[in-house]
């Protein structure tokens, strides 16, 4: 099956605008005294200086920079094109061109010229430096244990308590860890702070890891 080609009015409309447009800039430059492919290398230059400027308006927009010299030669680009097509409408005598439309056609070159290097080389805003993010620790002895801490440490009996085997594996995990950081054995405070423990227990922990 062909794949069905839909026309887009905007984009009928903006093909029509810009042809006529282009028309226009070279029937004037034409007029003016610029004869062959340079009448038709004016409209070209009107109008990629109008796109150039609009794209920079939009990227330093973006950037948060400003727009000031962009919208000058955006209007600029603009100025060249209206004034060519209504100077086209009959309100000039293309075949009396006066001197000073023909000292503006022929200065367009350099003013084009200028404004599109000004366009490319304008600074744009300095962003700001993204924050640093603070690294984790990744040593072993940065090892956290994931037990959480009790709400209440409940009271021990005075002869130890009893301390899980599960537990005792975890902690003599971070007894070796420990030691493969500062060379010395762990301690029962440490023990106490790295398992969120009653220092009774702690006690105890460290004794069977003795």
């Amino acid at each position: 099956m062909r794949p069905s080609l839909r026309l887009d009015a905007v984009l009928v409309q903006a093909v029509i605008a810009g042809a006529l447009s282009f028309s226009h800039l070279h029937d004037l430059a034409e007029a003016a005294g610029q004869h062959g492919w340079k009448a038709w290398a004016y409209p070209v230059s009107v109008d990629l200086l109008l796109v150039a400027a609009w794209r920079r308006l939009r990227t330093l927009r973006d950037a948060g920079a400003s727009r000031g010299a962009a919208w000058t030669w955006f209007a600029v680009a603009l100025a060249a094109s209206l004034g060519a097509n209504v100077a086209t409408a009959g309100l000039l005598d293309l075949n009396d061109v006066p001197d000073w439309l023909r000292i503006l056609v022929a200065g367009w070159p350099a003013l084009a010229f200028l404004g599109g290097t000004l366009l490319v080389h304008t600074p744009e805003a300095p962003r700001p430096a993204p924050e640093p993010v603070a690294q984790e620790d990744t040593a072993p002895e940065a090892v956290r244990a994931e037990v959480p801490e009790p709400a209440s440490a409940p009271e021990l009996p005075a002869a130890g308590p009893a301390v899980p085997p599960a537990l005792i594996a975890h902690a003599r995990k971070l007894a070796d860890s420990h030691r493969s950081a500062t060379g010395r054995d762990i301690d029962a405070d440490t023990l106490r702070s790295r398992l969120g423990v009653p220092a009774s227990m702690a006690d105890a922990i460290a004794a069977r890891l003795a």
